[in-house]
Order: structure tokens, then sequence, then C-alpha cells
């Protein structure tokens, strides 16, 4: 009697768990989505804030000695060639006539997107 009270209350508790991880909580499903953080672009710095998105994005192709397109992105110098001569947000942001970038990948996230033209627009300095 011991052993099937054992085996039925084994029994009891497998069906409850897993009924327990039946539960789907997907919290953009829940409630719409979360709401996006915002974006800053005010007092967008080069270090603080375009030299990460350049070494996440740019600097694997646009480095070394024989850098993509002959663009190199890894020194202030270089970046400001591109700000000032607008290639830098022309393809980072898709615009007619320039070479996408990343090439190959998905666009830029808006807010990069954004952050890096606030930052040409202000003068690309280099703080």
């Amino acid at each position: 009697m011991n052993l099937l009270k054992s085996t039925i209350n084994c029994c009891l508790a497998l069906c409850v768990l897993s009924l327990a991880g039946c539960y789907y909580d997907n919290e953009e499903e829940l409630y719409g989505g979360l709401p996006e953080a915002p974006c800053d672009t005010t007092d967008v710095s080069y270090t603080a804030d375009i030299v990460p998105i350049l070494e996440d994005d740019c600097i694997v192709c646009h480095s070394g000695s024989v850098p993509s397109a002959g663009i190199s992105l890894e020194t202030y110098a270089d970046v400001k060639v591109q700000a000032d001569n607008g290639r830098l947000v022309g393809s980072i942001a898709h615009l007619p006539g320039f070479d996408p970038m990343p090439q190959g990948g998905a666009q830029l996230p808006d807010c990069e997107v954004n952050q890096v033209t606030a930052w040409v627009n202000a003068g690309a300095l280099d703080n």
C-alpha cells in the first residue's frame, strides 16, 4: 500500500511540475512590447558614444594594414575625415548614393545612426 501511495504522490508531483513549466511568460506578448529607452543625442561624445559603435560594427573591416575600401576608422583622425566628407553618416544611414554599411548586414539601430549624425552635425569633435 505504501508503494502505491508513493507512486501516486510521485505522479501527482510530476503532473504539477509539468503544468508549472507550461506557463509562457513573454512580456512583449503580455504587455504589447516594452517601451524603448530614449535615445540621447545631446552632448554625444566621440570617446563615450561613437567609439563603441565603431568598435561593434565597423573596425573589424575598416582597420589593419589593408582596410576595406581603403577606409580606416581606427583613429579619430581617420573617422573625422569620413565624418567631414559625409561618407560616415551617408553609409550608416543607408542614404542614396552611398554604400550601405555595415556591408552585407542590417542597418545600425536608429538610435546609433542618430547619435553619429548628431555628433557629426555638432562638428565631430574629439571629446
